[in-house]
């Protein structure tokens, strides 16, 4: 269904341009709940990955150009799901900014996966803390399915793994390494989310510059068999109850006298490291 417009007013396209990412997600209603995947690359990287497609929104010139594989794809999926187009400046008046390679896709948002469904087979899991920046965290997980994470778990006050930057940063890997979040409200960590890991067989490090920590390559933190790699939030790091509670601390040695990396560096450092080798 190609839909030509220029009118960028008309309701159908509130999801695009509107609707915050809070008011996307719908928390009232989860079910209805919806995230916006930008580029070809991420939204195929999405479809090859069960994600459902609700509407696209393209430049017209990449109708026959760089969106027609996705249309195609998405019309093979469902011949009823809209494709919105029209000229760039149309557009960019619409969403606010330019389009990545004048592609948008809103997709139905999965709920969110049991927790002990995805650490099921797991060796290695990334733990973020209160990481709210888009682009960490859309980097973290790019870095954590690249160098050997199992799964990513997340306190429910990290920012979106589905928020619109984020997914673009992570180049759709948020589509590919299994996710979930720690417990159902912020209580939950880390007394319970520590317990729920430790008793799920984990050994957990928390990254962090103490004067006990040990250094990255240490022998004994290497075997561990089972391992969970606990990152903090930008600037503060990890709060001291979560530092005190995990097995290990760890440090990565710094040289020119620079005291620490920001998180997404330090988890791309920490990941390769720490992989089960």
């Amino acid at each position: 269904m190609i839909i030509e417009t220029d009118n960028i007013n008309i309701p159908e396209l509130d999801i695009f341009s509107k609707l915050t990412e809070a008011q996307l997600r719908n928390k009232l209603e989860p079910e209805k709940g919806i995230f916006i995947a930008e580029s070809p690359k991420v939204i195929g990287t999405a479809l090859d990955n069960g994600y459902i497609p609700l509407a696209l929104l393209t430049e017209r010139r990449n109708i026959e150009g760089q969106a027609a594989g996705i249309i195609d794809r998405i019309n093979a999926i469902n011949p009823d799901t809209p494709v919105y187009t029209g000229e760039r400046e149309v557009l960019a008046s619409l969403t606010g900014y330019e389009l990545t390679r004048g592609v948008l896709c809103a997709m139905k948002r999965p709920q969110p996966r049991p927790i002990e469904e995805v650490l099921k087979d797991a060796k290695r899991v990334a733990v973020l803390e209160n990481v709210v920046d888009s682009t960490n965290i859309g980097a973290i997980f790019r870095s954590a399915a690249a160098l050997g994470m199992d799964a990513v778990l997340l306190t429910r006050t990290c920012c979106d793994p589905y928020n619109r930057r984020a997914v673009r940063v992570s180049m759709g890997t948020v589509f590919q390494i299994p996710w979930t979040y720690i417990g159902d409200d912020n209580k939950f960590w880390p007394e319970k989310g520590m317990e729920l890991l430790h008793n799920m067989g984990f050994k957990t490090s928390a990254m962090a510059l103490t004067d006990n920590s040990v250094s990255i390559d240490d022998e004994a933190l290497n075997s561990e068999e089972k391992l969970a790699i606990v990152l903090g939030a930008e600037g503060d790091g990890l709060s001291h109850s979560t530092i005190a509670s995990c097995d290990y601390t760890v440090k990565i040695p710094m040289y020119h006298g620079v005291d620490s990396l920001n998180v997404a560096a330090a988890s791309a450092v920490a990941f390769w490291q720490l992989r089960k080798k």
